[in-house]
C-alpha cells in the first residue's frame, strides 16, 4: 500500500507528513510535485495526501489556486474513480475548493491565526478517549449550509469534532468558531477525508504525544481511508 504526498509551492508540512507515514507508521511514500500529472503508479487501494501549509501563498483564498494545479486534476480524477485522498489543514481547504468535499473553510472567528494543542472526539467511536492533536491555521472555520450539514450527519460523514479534555463538545473547546465544532469530515463515498488538525505532528514518542497514530489508524479502518 503506497501513499503519495503532494508538494505545492508553499507547502510546509509535507516533510512532517512523509516522516510520520514512513518512519512512525512504516508506509511506503512517493513525493508528488504539483506541476506533474502522472499518478499511474497508484491504484485505488493507495492514498494520495494533501499536506498542510500555504499552497501558492494562500493568494485569493486558501487552496483556491492549488485546486487548478496539474496534479490536482489527476487527484480529482483519482478520487472520482474511488481512489483514497486525505487532506490535512491546507489540504482540507484544497479538497473543499475542488469540490471533493462539501462546505468551505473560512477565517477563524477571532480573525487570528491559532496554533496550539486541542482535543478531538471521534464521532464514530464513542468509547475512544479524547485525542490531543495540534492545530495551526488562520482559516479553519468549517461552514456549510443547513441542507449540507443535514446530509453530512445523515450519512455519518462528520468524523471528528473539537472537544475538551473530558470529551465534552462545548463552545469553549471550539478553537476557531467552526460550525458544530466540526474538525474533520469525509465524502459520501467515504474515500475522501479532510481535517484541520495535524495528526502527523503527534506521531513520535520524541514529541511526547502519539495520539496522531490513533487518528491515522482510525482512518485506515474506515472506508474513507481503508488500507
Amino acid at each position: 500500500m503506497k501513499f503519495g504526498v503532494v508538494v505545492f509551492p508553499g507547502s510546509n508540512c509535507d516533510r512532517d507528513m512523509i516522516e510520520a507515514l514512513q518512519h512512525d507508521l512504516n508506509k511506503e511514500v512517493i513525493t508528488l510535485w504539483h506541476k506533474d500529472k502522472d499518478i499511474s503508479m497508484f491504484s485505488t487501494e493507495d492514498c494520495i495526501v494533501l499536506p498542510g501549509g500555504f499552497s501558492y501563498g494562500d493568494y485569493l483564498r486558501c487552496g483556491a489556486i492549488a485546486r487548478f494545479s496539474p496534479m490536482m486534476q489527476s487527484v480529482i480524477d483519482f478520487a472520482n474513480q474511488g481512489g483514497k485522498v486525505l487532506g490535512v489543514c491546507n489540504g482540507f481547504q484544497i479538497l473543499c475548493e475542488s469540490g471533493l468535499l462539501p462546505g468551505v473553510l473560512l477565517r477563524n472567528a477571532n480573525q487570528q491565526f491559532v496554533c496550539k494543542n486541542v482535543y478531538l472526539k471521534d464521532m464514530l467511536e464513542s468509547s475512544q478517549k479524547p485525542l490531543q492533536i495540534p492545530i495551526a491555521h488562520g482559516e479553519g472555520r468549517y461552514f456549510a449550509e443547513k441542507a449540507v450539514l443535514d446530509k453530512l450527519y445523515a450519512n455519518n460523514q462528520v468524523i471528528y469534532k473539537y472537544c475538551n479534555e473530558n470529551g465534552d463538545i462545548t463552545s469553549a473547546a471550539n478553537p476557531n468558531g467552526t460550525t458544530d465544532n466540526i474538525a474533520g469530515i469525509c465524502n459520501e463515498n467515504r474515500n475522501v477525508f479532510g481535517m484541520m488538525p495535524h495528526p502527523e505532528r503527534a506521531c513520535s514518542k520524541d514529541l511526547a504525544n502519539q495520539d496522531g497514530k490513533i487518528v491515522f489508524n482510525s482512518l485506515f479502518q474506515l472506508n474513507a481511508i481503508m488500507i
